[in-house]
Formats: C-alpha cells, sequence, structure tokens
C-alpha cells in the first residue's frame, strides 16, 4: 500500500510496557523514513517527551503532541498547530478536583503547572520525572502568557471513571479523553490526535487513504478513524479495535514494526 504518512502513538504503542524502544521497530521505521514516508508520533506526552524519542530514531519532521492540541516541528521546536483552551470555563473542572481529592495539572505547550508544587507528593515528582516533565507553581491563570492546551487529571480507576462521566455531561465546550487508566485530559473541543493529523496531511497535501495511524487507546481513536487505515495494537481495549481496520501484535511483541513491514513494505 502506498502511504506517505505514518502516525503512531507511544505508550502502550510504540514502546513497550518497559518503556523501551526496540531495535528491530527502530530499523523498520528508518528504512520507511529513508524512502521518504514521513513517520509522525502521535502521543500524549509534552513536547519534552516526544522530541527525545523522535531523536533516538533518528527522526525529524513533526510530532503531534498533548493528544493533537498541539504540534510541533521536531527540529525547531517551532508550533505548527495549536488548540488553545478557554480559561473563563475552568473554575468548575478545578472545583471538581478539589472536591474529589482528584490531583490536576494545567499545560501550555512547553511547560506544565501543578497547584501547592512545594507539598507535592514523591509518587507525583517521580510520575512527571519519568515523562522528563518538571513542573512549575501554577500562578493565575492571567499570569500563563502562553496558550492553555490540557489539562491533566490523575487519581483511580474509580475516580476517573466517575469523573469522565460527570464531566461528559456539562458542556461541549471541551473534549474529555482517557487517556489512561489513571489519567483523563481536558482539551479544547476540537483537540484530538484525528484533527490534527488532518491538519497536518492536509497541510502537506497528502489524503487520507495514504495515511496509516497505529494507536491502543480511547484518545487514539480519532486518529485510527481519519487514516485510511487505521491499525490497533492487540493490547487495545474492545472498543478501540473495533475502531481500526485491522489489528497488530501487541506493543511487547514489536506491534509496530510488524504491521509497518506488513502495510508499508514494498
Amino acid at each position: 500500500m502506498n502511504f506517505k504518512l505514518v502516525a503512531i502513538d507511544v505508550d502502550g504503542t510504540l514502546i513497550t510496557d518497559d518503556h523501551e524502544l526496540t531495535k528491530g521497530t527502530i530499523e523498520v521505521i528508518q528504512r520507511l523514513s529513508n524512502q521518504g514516508v514521513e513517520i509522525v508520533l502521535c502521543t500524549g506526552r509534552a513536547p519534552k517527551m516526544a522530541i527525545p524519542l523522535m531523536e533516538e530514531i533518528g527522526l525529524e519532521g513533526y510530532a503531534i503532541t498533548h493528544n493533537g492540541a498541539t504540534t510541533i516541528d521536531v527540529k525547531s521546536g517551532a508550533i505548527v498547530h495549536e488548540f488553545p483552551m478557554k480559561t473563563e470555563k475552568f473554575s468548575k473542572y478545578i472545583m471538581y478536583c478539589h472536591d474529589n481529592g482528584i490531583h490536576y495539572d494545567i499545560s501550555t505547550t512547553n511547560e506544565v503547572y501543578v497547584e501547592q508544587l512545594a507539598e507535592l507528593e514523591d509518587f507525583k515528582k517521580e510520575m512527571y520525572a519519568k515523562f522528563l516533565m518538571q513542573p512549575k507553581q501554577l500562578p493565575s491563570f492571567n499570569d500563563i502568557k502562553e496558550p492553555i492546551v490540557k489539562m491533566m487529571t490523575a487519581g483511580t480507576i474509580e475516580q476517573m471513571d466517575q469523573l469522565s462521566k460527570d464531566w461528559s455531561t456539562w458542556s461541549d465546550d471541551f473534549n474529555i479523553l482517557r487517556s489512561g487508566q489513571f489519567f483523563v485530559d481536558m482539551m479544547d473541543r476540537n483537540a484530538s490526535k484525528g484533527n490534527a493529523l488532518k491538519a497536518l496531511a492536509d497541510s502537506r497535501g497528502i489524503p487520507a487513504e495514504q495515511v496509516m495511524a497505529i494507536g491502543n487507546y480511547y484518545n487514539d481513536i480519532a486518529m485510527l478513524t481519519f487514516a485510511g487505515l487505521g491499525v490497533a495494537v492487540d493490547n487495545a481495549p474492545v472498543e478501540v479495535k473495533a475502531a481500526a481496520k485491522v489489528i497488530t501484535a501487541t506493543n511487547n511483541d514489536e506491534g509496530v514494526k510488524l504491521a509497518l513491514e506488513k502495510y508499508c513494505m514494498s
């Protein structure tokens, strides 16, 4: 198949559960890139977490980050596209977190802010360190000069189940996405991996039928359904598999490598 643009999710898809990139996966991606196929990481991670992976693989080009809220040029770090949020609508969501003991942070494209930074528990500090992020103290929203692109919440599975249910009924001002068992992200209502991928493909003159996307979770559904070929790894939930056209092996069994070899290699 003649795919010119391939979007790949990171956690649970490209890398193993041990957060490793396999040698075989890197080699196949590099071969495709050398043949002129544009490889784009499409992740919930911030640019500071996505760019090192692109560099490890040897890729330049673009990365879609913050679940589609921001697209960046990997080489220059320049912002190609953003979906800024309406911060005047935030108050009841933040109050909900306060009332229910749910951790949250606020992200611009390149920074992340938390309340009571000095009192942040060690396990939360470890969570940010794991993803190469150094949070800052959350100031007044009026003092944040860059556009806010994402609010991330973290808690138990039960808390995130209830939060997803509650927030989804409040309004259509935001896109509420389950980005992991313990995480729910809130972004502008137009922000998604699918819309960001479409915008990038349009800017490159690439039709949807020449786009392939590989993912594993609910926040990947929009890009799987946009792409001409949506591929779900076998560790994906059943709803994500249903949104894909084909299923590949799990992230721990080089599902990305196998899919690229089967559908992209001539």
